[in-house]
C-alpha cells in the first residue's frame, strides 16, 4: 500500500509539472504572438505615409520569423534557455511596443499601431515575469552553496553583458528608426516665409518653409524646421534666401524616421531639384548649412552632386560603425564602443530596411568642386572628433574651426564670430565676394 501511494504521488507531481509546463508554453507563445502582431501592424498593415510594404520587408519579416521560431522552439528547450528566450524577447517587446506611444502619445494621443504596440508591451512584460518565474522554479538546489552562488553570479554577469551589448543597442536602434520630432506649427525665420512641399529624390513628400533671397543666393539649412531657425535668421539678415524643411519621417513629411541620418541625402537631392526649378533662385548660388546629422548628409550630398556650391557642416560625427572605426585602437574602451556601434548599426539596418551609408571620410574625398567648411565642438557628440580626419580627406577648398562649446552650439557660444565666419564663407562661395 505504501509503494502504491508513493507511485500515485509521483504521478500527481509529474502531472502537475506537465500542466504547469503547458500553461507556461501557452503564455509564452501568446506573448510572442502579440509582439509579432505589432511588428506586422507597424511594418505592413499601417506603414508610415509615403511608404509601402516593400519598404519594410526586412524590418517586418525577420523579427516575425524570430518570434515564430521562438514559439516553435520554446517547449523543446531546457528551463534555463526558455527563461532567457522569454526575458530577451520580452524586453525587446516592451521597447518595440511602447516607444512610439510614449513619444507621441502625450502630445498627439494614441493612434495607428499604438494600440497593438501597447498590447505588445504588456505581452513583453508578461514574458519577462514568466522568464523570471521559470528561472526561480528551475534553480538547482542539489549543489553546495558556494557552487550555486558562483554559478548564479556568473549567469548574472553574462546577463548584464548581453543586456548592455545586445539589448541596449538594439533598443536604441528601434527608437532611432521609429520616433522623430513632432510638427512645428510656426516659425521665426526673420522674414515672411511661404509653406512649400517637394519630393525627395526617392519620391517621398517633404514639407518646409522658404524665404526668398535678396542677394540672389539661397542656403538649405538642415535638418528640420525647429532647431535650425536661429541659423536661418542669421542668414536672412544678410539677404540670403533659406529653405528649411522637415526631414523624412519628421513633422508632416512622409517616410520613416532615422535619427542617424541614413537616407537624408535623398531629401537634400530633392531639395536641390526643387530650388533649381524655382524662378526666384539662381541655380549656381545654392549652398547648405547642416547641423549634426544634417552636416553629415550635406557632406554626402556634396559627394553625389556638384549642385551645392558651398557647404558648412557643423557637428558631423559618425553615422555607423564605419565612421566610428576611424582612429580606433585596441584599448578596452574603443573595442567596447565599436562593439556597441556595430550592434546598433546592424539593428538600424534591420529596422530601417536600409544598409549603412558609406564612410564619410571616403565620401569627403570624393567631393569634386564644393568648398567645405567644417565646424566642430570640443565637447561634441559621438564621432565629432573625426572632423580633422574629414578635413584632411577633402581635396577641395576647405577650412576648419574648433569651438570650445557643446554639440552644434557654435552660434550660441560665439554668436558674433560664428556669424562672421559662416557668412563670409557663403559670401565667397555663393556670391564670389
Amino acid at each position: 500500500m505504501s509503494v502504491a501511494a508513493d507511485q500515485v504521488a509521483d504521478r500527481n507531481t509529474l502531472w502537475e509539472r506537465v500542466s504547469a509546463a503547458r500553461v507556461e508554453t501557452k503564455i509564452a507563445v501568446a506573448g510572442f504572438g502579440f509582439i509579432a502582431l505589432h511588428v506586422l501592424d507597424d511594418t505592413f498593415f499601417q506603414p508610415e505615409p509615403g511608404t509601402s510594404v516593400a519598404d519594410h520587408l526586412a524590418a517586418g519579416l525577420i523579427p516575425v520569423a524570430v518570434l515564430v521560431g521562438a514559439a516553435v522552439a520554446y517547449p523543446r528547450l531546457r528551463p534555463g534557455l526558455r527563461a532567457v528566450l522569454a526575458i530577451t524577447l520580452g524586453l525587446l517587446g516592451i521597447v518595440m511596443g511602447s516607444v512610439e506611444a510614449v513619444w507621441y502619445g502625450p502630445d498627439e494621443g494614441l493612434s495607428g499601431d499604438d494600440f497593438t504596440g501597447l498590447l505588445a508591451a504588456v505581452a513583453g512584460l508578461v514574458l519577462v515575469l514568466l522568464g523570471a518565474w521559470t528561472l526561480w522554479r528551475s534553480r538547482k538546489l542539489d549543489d553546495s552553496r558556494p557552487r550555486r552562488y558562483a554559478r548564479r553570479a556568473l549567469l548574472a554577469v553574462l546577463a548584464v553583458l548581453a543586456a548592455y551589448f545586445v539589448l541596449f543597442p538594439l533598443g536604441l536602434a528601434y527608437g532611432f528608426t521609429h520616433v522623430a520630432r513632432l510638427t512645428t506649427p510656426d516659425g521665426n525665420l526673420g522674414a515672411p516665409y511661404e509653406p512649400v512641399s517637394f519630393d525627395a529624390h526617392d519620391g517621398l513628400r517633404l514639407d518646409g518653409w522658404f524665404v526668398r533671397p535678396k542677394n540672389g543666393a539661397t542656403v538649405i539649412v538642415y535638418p528640420g524646421k525647429k532647431g535650425t531657425q536661429n541659423h536661418a535668421r542669421m542668414l536672412v539678415r544678410h539677404g540670403y534666401g533659406v529653405l528649411v524643411f522637415d526631414r523624412r519621417g519628421e513633422g508632416t513629411s512622409e517616410g520613416d524616421p532615422n535619427a542617424l541620418g541614413w537616407g537624408f541625402d535623398q531629401d537634400l537631392l530633392g531639395a536641390l531639384a526643387y530650388l533649381r526649378g524655382r524662378d526666384d533662385v539662381e541655380p549656381n548660388r545654392i549652398g547648405g548649412l547642416g547641423l549634426s546629422v544634417g552636416g553629415e548628409a550635406l557632406l554626402q550630398t556634396a559627394a553625389e552632386t556638384e549642385a551645392l556650391k558651398g557647404v558648412v557642416s557643423e557637428g558631423a560625427g559618425y553615422r555607423s560603425y564605419r565612421e566610428n572605426a576611424i582612429g580606433m585602437s585596441a584599448s578596452l574602451n574603443d573595442v567596447t564602443e565599436l562593439a556597441l556601434t556595430g550592434v546598433m548599426s546592424a539593428g538600424t539596418a534591420l529596422f530601417s530596411n536600409r544598409l549603412p551609408p558609406p564612410n564619410l571620410k571616403a565620401l569627403v574625398g570624393r567631393v569634386e568642386s564644393t568648398p567645405l567648411f567644417f565646424i566642430y565642438a570640443t565637447h561634441g557628440a559621438g564621432g565629432e572628433e573625426n572632423n580633422p580626419v574629414y578635413y584632411d580627406a577633402a581635396h577641395v577648398p576647405k577650412r576648419i574651426w574648433k569651438i570650445d562649446t557643446s554639440h552644434t552650439h557654435g552660434l550660441s557660444a560665439r554668436p558674433r564670430e560664428y556669424e562672421q565666419r559662416v557668412v563670409r564663407f557663403f559670401d565667397q562661395t555663393l556670391l564670389g565676394k
